[in-house]
């Protein structure tokens, strides 16, 4: 990779890294449970982008493969959870 290349990909990253704190100050300061999840599931996907990002970064496949896990179910989870608490609320 040339080095042009790999700093767009540094900057990048920590890029992303600081837009993780948008959805943590959302979390935090919100009541509401979902705001709350709306904000997590915001953070495991940047996470899981940020981690993809670095596969690419290393050139490194097997971590690729955990990102692409983390996104497909870490989402399918907070859904999960979602679905419950909304039954929940009906009852």
């Amino acid at each position: 990779m040339t080095s042009v290349m790999m700093t767009v990909l540094n900057i990048a990253i920590i890029a992303m890294t600081l837009s993780i704190l948008i959805p943590m100050y959302a979390a935090w300061k919100d009541e509401d449970i979902w705001q709350t999840m709306l904000s997590m599931a915001s953070i495991s996907t940047k996470s899981s982008l940020i981690v993809l990002m670095l596969s690419v970064l290393r050139d490194d496949w097997m971590i690729g493969v955990s990102g692409v896990i983390m996104i497909s179910v870490g989402n399918a989870g907070f859904m999960l959870l979602a679905h419950i608490l909304k039954r929940m609320g009906e009852a």
